[in-house]
């Protein structure tokens, strides 16, 4: 295949307008603008907007909420108005805004023709094709040549396209864009493609994703962004589309300039960050006296994922627990190989590459075999009904014969959800596939796969030992839980969206069994002890899984001896306990029951007609790494991450692999829910209600066109004009010596980069600065917090 490395240059170049996108079934959060987090956030997503057409910034009405609700504090946002310019009256100030957003709506023309709409739905009728993983009947021809050539091959059966047009392609992919560009000078080919990438952004975020992740798809199935370019070029040359943007479409000197939306949202931000930076500061002081109580009854590690600090909390209030804080995938970068999944799935951040294979084997031979039949029977019962209604020739019969009993099922399924799921569940008489089998967690050197399977002895204990010296462990209780969490909903193409982040948006309850796995193993534990880490030969470590939705703690206990049986058995009644309360809380935060916490979250859970089954991470806004007792006892109502960290038993390498890894990826999952909620028809998906599944890939709102993927509507917004996700940019806050904390800074410049182009904020409480707190100020600078969130404020020309 012919190359050109000027073209294939400007490709990759062109390619970091738009953001990468999963599948919808393994669906990761992740900022929209990565590839533009090398500039000021303000011009960042000015240039977004002239490529992407998103707004960048909450709306005047979102504005106008936070002010009237008494979120935005007048001093913290006079002082900002006035150093920047602006008047500080902030009603003269929020008519400004409006009246700005107002100009730019009237203003932004988009560069859209009818003819580039029929290159659109060309294209994304054959990436729809092509990209398909498995529900197409009649997959497209010569796929496994590559997207370019399975074009090559079709196009001239397509009767939207002329004919004219696409005879004689070239061979190669490039060799048909430098065809295409010959009367263009070579300083323009980045900003054709990026216009052509921008065109489609959904389609290109999947197959630049895929691309780079090389995954069996890709592997059978190739696609490149140059042959997406050649395709799309070919399309806008047939349809006398524009193969450039018009030239005053292409991106000037950005403004210096911070606009006005930028200083409410930073005065926004300054009003929560204080108040939590001041509950953990006020909290420092008494986590230094080291009032430690006694052994505690058991411990669980949760995922740093916000729905977990509402759990922790009911947990701890329901006995003597201690809970800590530690990202999902508990530091095991996995391909997980399910006993009963169609295809091994990487449970690791995709920030990782996975690095081993586990898979799931059967130790009891009965378990399997009622498991196999069970299902066994279930999918050929659905294979059956699937043939019936997809035949034509057999459609009509169907209805006639299963009419009535059908309609009767989806009627119940529809009226009476809650009901349904209790009788299915009820019926499902098929064990789990954790009460028969086991994680093969022991170094196989003779499977045969793309990844060896299970871990070494040294690897197991570095492993264990890193998540002990994360979380600046220092005693264990009996039982240790690794707990995992996954989300339970009906009908949702969006459901892995609610699983863990941390494993690449698949349930956590595989990666906590391993890890118990491991720290079982007595030869880890005593590797451990040699390590300086004294783990008790009485305690034992368990896994489980938490039901996001339900708050149901399910433990995986099948391994435990007797003499921990009554241990268990208090902790299921306490965790059962603590789910009721937790279960309460979230009701009554979806608008639900509160009393009724339980049935009404599995009601949700079970509900197909259900567009908010619950909030997901909605609402996350902070993230707090430190011991467990600056937090203890504080309602974060669920806008946290809390991850745990003990500076006193760390030299630096542990708060390191925080900043460098969970910090990032939560800011990742932050500036999704911010974007789709600013803009979420540029950035998020719109409502779930018109969402049309293609290729189990994407949704489509409508019949056509682009992927969406963002999130929906109803993961943000309480009502379509009531918003529940306040957009604000990530406020991390972090219990640490600040020199420290600048040395890590220092050796990265990555996250010096985003901290000094505003995308997120850092704040530390030094314990060995009588706890006081100092805000990240850029350039690896640092100013008392005193000074930066409660400057005098310039005298007020208005009432508040």
């Amino acid at each position: 295949m012919s190359t050109d490395p000027a073209i294939e240059t400007s490709i990759d170049a062109a390619a970091d307008a738009v953001g990468s996108a999963w599948p919808i079934h393994s669906f990761v959060t992740a900022n929209p603008l990565a590839g533009y987090e090398d500039r000021p956030f303000h011009e960042a997503v000015a240039d977004a907007e002239r490529l992407l057409g998103g707004d960048g910034y909450p709306s005047a009405d979102t504005v106008r909420r936070a002010w009237d609700a008494g979120r935005i504090d007048p001093n913290y946002l006079r002082s900002r108005l006035d150093a920047h310019g602006y008047d500080t009256d902030p009603e003269a100030s929020l008519d400004r805004l409006a009246a700005d957003a107002d100009a730019d709506a009237s203003a932004h023309t988009g560069t859209t023709t009818p003819a580039m709409d029929r290159v659109d739905a060309v294209a994304s009728k054959w990436l729809a094709a092509f990209l398909d993983q498995g529900t197409a009947s009649w997959p497209m021809p010569n796929r496994e040549a590559g997207f370019y050539e399975a074009f090559r091959t079709v196009i001239p059966h397509d009767g939207d396209v002329p004919t004219d047009a696409v005879v004689d392609l070239p061979d190669s992919p490039v060799d048909a864009i430098q065809n295409h560009l010959a009367a263009f000078p070579a300083g323009r080919w980045q900003e054709i493609f990026e216009f052509h990438l921008a065109a489609l952004p959904g389609w290109t975020g999947l197959l630049k994703q895929r691309a780079a992740d090389g995954d069996a798809w890709q592997s059978t199935y190739p696609i490149t962004l140059a042959g997406y370019l050649a395709v799309r070029l070919t399309l806008a040359n047939a349809f006398d589309a524009p193969l450039a943007p018009p030239e005053d479409a292409a991106a000037g000197d950005t403004d210096a300039t911070v606009p006005l939306a930028d200083v409410w949202l930073s005065a926004w931000e300054a009003t929560y960050r204080s108040e939590l930076v001041e509950s953990v500061a006020d909290a420092s002081g008494s986590v230094a006296d080291g009032d430690a109580g006694g052994r505690p009854a058991a411990q669980l590690v949760f995922c740093i994922d916000t729905r977990s600090e509402i759990i922790r909390r009911h947990v701890e209030a329901a006995g003597d627990y201690e809970t800590f804080g530690y990202a999902g995938f508990f530091g095991v970068p996995m391909r997980w190989d399910g006993y009963d999944a169609d295809v091994p799935v990487d449970a690791c951040p995709p920030i990782l590459d996975a690095q081993h294979r586990i898979a799931e084997r059967p130790t009891a031979a009965d378990g399997a075999a009622t498991h196999d039949g069970w299902h066994a029977a279930l999918d050929a019962g659905t294979r059956a009904v699937k043939r019936l209604k997809s035949n034509a020739a057999t459609a009509f019969s169907f209805v006639e014969s299963a009419g009535a009993g059908y309609g009767v099922a989806l009627a119940a399924r529809t009226l009476l959800p809650a009901r349904v799921r209790d009788l299915l569940d009820a019926a499902d008489r098929a064990p789990e596939s954790h009460e028969f089998c086991a994680p093969t967690v022991g170094y196989n050197p003779d499977s045969v796969d793309e990844l060896r399977e299970g871990l070494t002895l040294d690897e197991k204990v570095t492993y264990a030992e890193t998540a002990f010296d994360l979380m600046g462990w220092s005693e264990f209780a009996r039982l240790v839980v690794f707990t995992g969490h996954a989300s339970e909903t009906a009908n949702n193409p969006f459901d892995s969206s609610l699983d863990c982040g941390a494993c690449a948006g698949n349930p956590g309850g595989p990666n906590a069994r391993v890890l118990a796995a491991i720290c079982n193993d007595d030869a880890v534990t005593a590797e451990l002890r040699d390590r300086g880490i004294e783990v008790p030969h009485d305690t034992v470590f368990l896994a489980a899984e938490h039901n996001t939705t339900t708050d149901e703690v399910s433990l995986y206990d099948g391994s435990v001896p007797e003499t921990h049986a009554a241990d268990v058995e208090q902790l299921r009644a306490d965790l059962a306990t603590a789910r009721a309360d937790a279960a309460a809380e979230r009701a009554g935060d979806m608008g639900g029951d509160a009393e009724r916490g339980v049935s009404e979250t599995e009601r949700r859970a079970g509900d197909w007609a259900e567009t908010r089954p619950e909030w997901g991470l909605a609402g996350n806004a902070g993230f707090v790494v430190g011991p467990r007792a600056l937090t203890d006892g504080l309602d974060l109502d669920g806008r946290s991450f809390l991850h745990s960290y003990d500076w006193t038993v760390d030299d630096g390498e542990a708060l390191e692999a925080i900043l460098t890894g969970p910090m990032v990826v939560t800011q990742w999952i932050n500036a999704q829910y911010y974007f789709s909620t600013v803009d979420n028809a540029a950035y998020g998906s719109g409502s779930k209600v018109t969402h049309n599944p293609v290729g189990n890939v994407g949704v489509y709102q409508g019949n056509g066109g682009d992927l969406m993927t963002g999130l929906p509507l109803q993961s943000l917004t309480s009502a379509d004009d009531e918003p529940y996700h306040q957009p604000l940019r990530l406020s991390a806050v972090v219990h640490a010596p600040v020199e420290r904390v600048t040395g890590i800074l220092a050796d990265h410049e990555e996250l010096a980069t985003l901290l000094d182009n505003g995308w997120l904020s850092l704040t530390v409480v030094d314990p060995t600065q009588k706890h006081r707190a100092f805000h990240y100020d850029g350039a690896l600078d640092w100013e008392p917090m005193d000074r930066v969130e409660r400057p005098p404020a310039p005298a007020a020309t208005a009432d508040d």
